[in-house]
């Protein structure tokens, strides 16, 4: 919550969300704060990157109202509001020919004043940023030659370079071998640990379970679900979300869900 206004870094009342001919979500009420990992699970089509794009602004809502730092979000200037929230899309496209450090600096533009270039200040957080999500010593690459889980981690990259208190990731293990998974998955997980709000949707509720303090289910009708992960996540509530029977298995630090 902001220290002088008590305001959540991201809140949303009464949300609805539709696509031509079908509801997917329902008086939504949420108030996220500081230090949470959420993940956002549900079906394909459920809702879950239509959800991320209007909270991040980039797509009206049905009804209701998002809001940033307590703020509207149409209240608050795009270069701002980048400042204040990023998101990872499901896929990402590369236009124009580039290297993997100009591709990873864009995430610093937000940052920048208008009509100026990036300094050495910002290139050394994108390097920074490349060396955790394993991309060091590929500055000079082109992005065409990478690989796809090399491109996504490279998407990755960018988002940590803009450094914003709340992040919002459309799967963002997509694509990632196992090793990478749980490093990506590690280092939001610290983020959120040091006071940043991290929304993430999945579809592992294995992951889920193991990685995230907060959950939002979301049925696909309109209706959902949330709360604690340890509360939300269970065989029941996971085999009524994907429409098959699943076991949890327990271990002594963790937990994990398997189909049947």
């Amino acid at each position: 919550m902001d220290p002088v206004t008590g305001a959540a870094p991201l809140a949303c009342r009464g949300l609805a969300v539709r696509v031509p001919g079908r509801e997917l979500l329902r008086g939504l009420d949420l108030a996220l704060a500081p230090g949470r990992l959420v993940a956002l699970l549900g079906r394909n089509g459920a809702g879950k990157s239509t959800l991320l794009h209007v909270l991040a602004g980039l797509r009206p809502a049905e009804a209701g109202e998002v809001t940033v730092q307590g703020r509207p979000l149409a209240a608050w200037p795009r270069r701002d509001l980048a400042r204040q929230l990023a998101l990872l899309p499901q896929s990402t496209d590369d236009p124009f020919p580039g290297t993997v450090l100009d591709t990873a600096l864009v995430g610093r533009h937000p940052h920048l004043p208008f009509w100026q270039w990036e300094g050495e200040r910002d290139r050394a957080i994108a390097r920074g940023c490349l060396a955790e999500v394993d991309l060091a010593g590929l500055e000079s690459r082109d992005v065409t030659t990478l690989s796809g889980g090399e491109r996504r981690r490279l998407a990755v990259a960018a988002v940590l370079a803009q450094d914003p208190p709340v992040y919002l990731l459309d799967e963002p293990v997509q694509q990632l071998d196992p090793r990478h998974q749980l490093d990506l998955l590690r280092r939001f997980r610290s983020l959120a640990d040091a006071g940043r709000t991290v929304v993430m949707s999945l579809h592992d509720a294995g992951l889920a379970a193991r990685y995230a303090d907060d959950a939002l289910l979301l049925a696909g009708d309109g209706g959902w679900s949330f709360g604690p992960a340890s509360e939300v996540l269970d065989e029941a509530s996971i085999g009524r979300l994907y429409g098959i029977p699943v076991r949890e298995l327990r271990w002594v630090d963790g937990r994990t869900f398997v189909p049947m």
